[in-house]
């Protein structure tokens, strides 16, 4: 049986009873694909649906080979050590007591005497170097990406899947999975908003409000087919809707005629210059007509308004979200943020980030970069105030907005609408909702609890209800603003932001995403880090 992943009439719905998807049929080769959609339209859930995490509410998945699945997020407990994350802790105890002479004939016969260098020999691929008792907790969130994606190459499953792998990789993370996935010659299906990424890759699938398409190239290729899709749309939609203004005027001058003779008909029957009988029978076959026309003009203007509905729907898909920001009102030589030989960390013993020194004038644009594990995140939040200083002193601008990777600033329990009047208290129901609408939370949507969005939804609600503020901040902080964006959304973001006259301070690994918002100046942590010796060797 030829290794692939069968995709029959699955149906799945959201615990509201919303359908996400219905009568889903796909198929996955071997090969290299990636799953694309814009936020909430079930990438993650088809993920899970594929690994057997989640079954069908109808239909059904036929997976022929192994599956080794990357989630977007994972909960460490806090004691687990890499060799918990590869799974062969007891592998190495047997290992350990073979070397201490202590091993039975089973463990013996069990002991695999080449584990730990293949171990390493998969972490090295990852730009790795980790003893195997490391415990997560002392990592990053890259760095426990990069080891997951060590663990799934360890086990040499069939189909992998990855689901947004380069969230929270730094540039060195990016390489070493773009080299991962260029020599990886089995099944892949990658869910990520990372254009680089998806240039990679063989075929892509786009989920979409409508379903599923496939397209037989990278993500280049795709976007000519998308582009061809809109304009045939387009045209679709005009076609259509001159068929029902031609077949309006057609029904009315079919009525205007009918008055008309109505009105002959009327006048024979005054002068009596007909007999009656055959009047009527006129009268009678004219109606029949009439009525058979109707009918038919009335069937296909209701066909046609069908296809006008469906172009339209077709378009809503197709085109990319926008959005339109108010003026901050910075000046051009104003200071919004000052920061004086600051001293950053958990702890005076190992400081993470030692005399920093950053002042941003007027509209700057600023990146503040580094390899995972820098402290890019621990300076955000000194910055903030969510931290306070080991040394050193910092003032921000009192309307400075920070958009973490939680997106804090939102109450979970209330919806997208209850946020942003409690943000922007200044404006009516009315207006919040033309706002929201422009960030693509019309009607029942902006009505959704925060605590039931995706990770996209969440950020994108999180911008709607800062920068659709009457008056946005003087300074913006985002932490890693794309990790959990759909690529037409972090187009949209990159819209936005151009369109912000305030300051912008982001911390991404995302180098096409910087270069599109503008960033002009960096601050890089690597050169006043003071890392433990063994991220150094990273």
């Amino acid at each position: 049986m030829p290794l692939s992943i069968s995709i029959n009439n699955l149906s799945w719905s959201l615990p509201d009873g919303t359908p996400l998807f219905s009568d889903l049929n796909l198929q996955f080769p071997l090969a290299r694909t990636g799953l694309i959609g814009r936020n909430g339209t079930g990438k993650t859930t088809l993920l899970n649906l594929i690994s057997g995490a989640l079954s069908p509410v109808s239909g059904s998945v036929v997976v022929h080979g192994s599956i080794g699945l990357l989630k977007q997020q994972v909960q460490n407990t806090g004691q687990e050590t890499v060799a918990d994350l590869f799974g062969i802790t007891d592998a190495l105890r047997i290992l350990k007591n073979a070397e201490n002479g202590t091993a039975s004939v089973d463990e013996l016969s069990r002991a695999d005497w080449m584990l730990e260098s293949k171990v390493e020999t998969a972490l090295a691929h990852m730009g790795l170097e980790f003893d195997m008792l490391h415990p997560l907790s002392a990592l990053s969130g890259g760095q426990v990406t990069r080891c997951r994606l060590a663990a799934l190459q360890f086990h040499d499953a069939d189909f992998l899947l990855l689901d947004e792998p380069t969230n929270n990789l730094d540039a060195d993370g990016r390489i070493a999975l773009s080299s991962f996935l260029a020599r990886w010659n089995k099944g892949a299906i990658v869910v990520s908003h990372d254009r680089r990424l998806l240039e990679q890759v063989d075929n892509i699938v786009e989920l979409t409000t409508l379903g599923a398409s496939a397209f037989g190239g990278n993500y280049s290729f795709y976007k000519a087919q998308k582009a061809l899709e809109l304009s045939a749309a387009k045209q679709k939609l005009a076609d259509c809707e001159k068929q029902i203004s031609d077949l309006n005027q057609k029904i009315q001058g079919v009525a205007e005629r009918k008055a008309r003779k109505d009105s002959t008909g009327q006048h024979s029957r005054a002068k009596r210059d007909q007999p009656k009988v055959l009047l009527n029978a006129r009268r009678n076959k004219a109606e029949n007509t009439l009525g058979q026309n109707t009918n038919l003009a009335t069937k296909l203007r209701e066909d046609a308004q069908k296809k006008a509905n469906e172009a339209r729907l077709s378009i809503e898909v197709l085109e990319p979200l926008t959005m339109s920001i108010a003026s901050s009102g910075i000046a051009l030589g104003q200071t919004v943020l000052c920061a004086e030989n600051l001293c950053c960390g958990y702890s005076e013993a190992e400081p993470q980030i030692v005399s920093l020194s950053l002042v941003m004038i007027g509209p700057e644009r600023r990146a503040i970069s580094g390899p995972n594990g820098s402290g890019k995140t621990t300076l955000l939040n000194t910055l903030t105030g969510q931290l306070p200083p080991l040394s050193g002193r910092c003032n921000l601008h009192p309307t400075a907005r920070i958009l973490d990777q939680q997106v804090s600033l939102l109450d979970v329990d209330l919806s997208i609408l209850e946020n942003f009047r409690r943000l922007n208290p200044e404006l009516e129901e009315n207006a919040c909702r033309a706002v929201l609408a422009r960030f693509m939370y019309r009607g029942d949507a902006s009505t959704k609890l925060v605590k039931t969005l995706s990770g996209g939804m969440l950020l994108r609600a999180g911008l709607a209800c800062v920068l659709g503020a009457a008056q946005p901040p003087k300074l913006l902080i985002l932490d890693e603003p794309t990790n959990h964006l759909d690529i037409e959304a972090t187009k949209a973001i990159e819209t936005g932001l151009n369109a912000y006259d305030g300051a912008l301070l982001v911390v991404s690994h995302d180098a096409e995403f910087l270069q599109n918002i503008g960033i002009t100046r960096e601050t890089n942590l690597s050169d006043l880090a003071t890392l433990p010796q063994t991220l150094k060797q990273l």
